[in-house]
Parts: C-alpha cells; structure tokens; sequence
C-alpha cells in the first residue's frame, strides 16, 4: 500500500484519474490533483478529504513546460516531496488518416506524449534525490493493437510505453520504478452514451464479456505504486478484459 506517499495524478478531475486518485487516498496517500477544470477538481478534493487524507489542487496545461513546472513545484512545496506520479491527462481528435489535420496531430501528441515526458523529467529530478519513486504512465490498449481513426492518438500511447520502458532504465538506479498500464473499453460518460446494442457490440469483443470500470485501472495501478511492486519496473500491465493478449 502507498500509505504515507505523496502523489501527483493528472487528469485527476473525471473518469480514470479520479478513480486512481480515490484509490490512493483510501490506501493512504497524500493526493495533488492536477488538471484544468478547477471546478471539477475541488469536487474530486472533497471526496478525497471525505477519506481522511490530504489533497492539494493544482491547475495547468500538462503540454506546456512552465505549467508543469508551476503544478510540480506547488506540489511539491505543499508536502515537501513527490513520491509517485501518475501520468494520465490526455486528449483525443479522432479523424481518419487522409483527413486529419496536423493540428490535430500536434495537440494529441503535445499533450499525452510530450507532456508525460516533461512532467516524468521535471517530477525525476526530485525522485531521483530522494532515491525513490514510483511512476506509472496511463497508456491505451489502442497503443499496442492500433485503431481506426485515431493514428494520432494510438501513436502517442504507443510512444508512451516506449518513454516507459527507456525511463526504466535511466531511473532505477536511483530505485525509481517506471510501468505502464493500458486500459482497454472502459465505462465512461460517453460509453453510458452509447446504444445497448452498441454495448453489447463492444463486450462481444471482450473475452471477460463486459467493459471495464475506471477502478477496474485504478487497482493496477495502486499495485504497481505500491512496495508490493518494488521489483517491477520497465512493464507493460493490461486491463482489458483479455481484449489484447
């Protein structure tokens, strides 16, 4: 368990970050909630201090340096240390290979891939003093099986696990871990959207036979923050229900 770390989870406001910052908290962690919806951020700090534990707020732009540099900082200067990171803010603008426009391109990589680079960079430097930290990066299952209309957004969780796998290696001298998770379908505002029959479309394709829950990610990756996973680092771990093997 990750009972008395500090960590930094972004897009911690909605969806999967939320259920990863929850998560941490029940097990004890102290949470800096970053995104850039503030509003919905101290909704998520609320629940969090419903638990009983420490929640610091930051906003900013995760493809941006000095926005990252501000949240690392005021994260930072709140609870003295960063002790796990959670890389999981991310965009899409799906649109067919001959349509997309390099606009389009340039805003999905710039924030999923880019940005988890240079939060990984700057929240190292402190990891790496401390002689320890744990960092898990929020991949895609599309990353690994690719996906129609999404070339932009499969090629930045593709490069995420890459960015993993070469960190891994830099950074566990300094007893820092880095893993990946690739979620599969999972349930969000948009999947409740969707058409029974469209679900039942999409869970077809799932050999467990049903989507998977933002805590469903959330478990993987208090796992691998936790020192249960101290020997686990430069991995890949699915949630996808089987969807990918």
């Amino acid at each position: 368990m990750p009972a008395g770390k500090i960590a930094f989870i972004t897009g911690a406001s909605r969806g999967i970050g939320r259920a990863i910052a929850l998560e941490l908290a029940r097990q004890g962690a102290s949470i800096v909630a970053a995104g850039r919806d503030q509003a919905a951020l101290e909704s998520v700090a609320a629940e969090i201090r419903a638990l009983d534990a420490e929640v610091e707020v930051v906003t900013g732009d995760v493809s941006e340096a000095d926005s990252i540099d501000a949240m690392v900082a005021r994260g930072a200067e709140r609870f003295g240390r960063i002790d796990i990171l959670v890389n999981n803010a991310g965009l899409t603008r799906d649109g067919l290979l001959l349509r997309m426009k390099d606009e389009d391109w340039d805003a999905v990589l710039n924030a999923n891939l880019k940005g988890a680079f240079m939060l990984t960079r700057a929240v190292a430097r402190l990891m790496t003093r401390q002689r320890y930290g744990r960092i898990v990066n929020i991949s895609s299952v599309v990353g690994e099986m690719g996906n129609p209309g999404q070339a932009n957004y499969c090629a930045s969780k593709a490069g995420m696990i890459g960015l993993t796998k070469s960190n891994a290696r830099e950074l566990a001298r300094r007893n820092v871990t880095v893993n990946a998770v690739t979620p599969g379908f999972i349930e969000t505002s948009m999947t409740e959207a969707m058409t029974d029959k469209a679900r039942d479309e999409m869970s077809s394709q799932i050999p467990l036979g049903r989507l998977g829950t933002p805590e469903d990610v959330a478990s993987a990756v208090a796992f691998l923050a936790s020192e249960a996973a101290g020997y686990v680092t430069g991995q890949v771990l699915g949630v996808n229900g089987g969807l990918y093997m």
